[in-house]
């Protein structure tokens, strides 16, 4: 069997919220307290459809809502290119999923200034001869990235492009053979 991955927001402090939420392709995560159409989204960010969080699971294809199809209530649901409609889920859509999840958990908490890297006093030399010290000064002046589901495309990862390679061509190499002719004596 393969393995499930599904996404899910949660509100801060456990507290379950009735809304229904998007995750749009900038990265934004808007709720909606009142029933929504997919149509209505699908208006505000053209070229793009909606998806259930619950019906992606990686190595299926995407199950894009109709249009005329209302958003369920306490569902999250995930707007993808339409150049991905009839493409197979991958792990890397899975795993912009849980950042996007995490990025918002940790603003709705507080908790945006959560350290990733040891204290300076724990060990006092890093990567390439830089301090502690020289990373926090550098931690303030790198701007995050909003996520961009464009870039996620799984035939412009190395892994693909060498499967690629190593495939047969599909134009079989064939040649003349030449035939001997037959002399018959009777």
């Amino acid at each position: 069997m393969g393995n499930y991955v599904s996404c899910a927001l949660s509100s801060p402090g456990g507290k379950q919220s009735r809304a229904t939420k998007v995750i749009f392709p900038s990265g934004q995560i808007q709720e909606f307290h009142a029933p929504i159409k997919a149509a209505e989204l699908m208006l505000e960010t053209p070229n793009f459809f909606v998806v259930n969080s619950i019906s992606l699971q990686i190595g299926r294809r995407f199950s894009a809502l109709n249009a005329d199809e209302d958003l369920e209530m306490a569902n999250v649901y995930v707007m993808f290119p339409m150049k991905r409609l009839n493409s197979i889920v991958t792990a890397a859509d899975m795993g912009a999923l849980f950042l996007t999840a995490n990025s918002a958990a940790k603003r709705d908490s507080g908790e945006a200034n959560i350290r990733t890297f040891p204290e300076p006093r724990d060990v006092p030399q890093l990567v390439e001869g830089k301090t502690a010290d020289d990373w926090q000064e550098n931690e303030t002046a790198v701007a995050v990235p909003k996520l961009n589901l464009d870039d996620i495309e799984e035939f412009s990862s190395p892994e693909f492009m060498l499967r690629l390679s190593m495939c047969r061509s599909s134009k079989p190499l064939l040649e003349t053979i030449a035939e001997e002719p037959v002399i018959c004596s009777r």
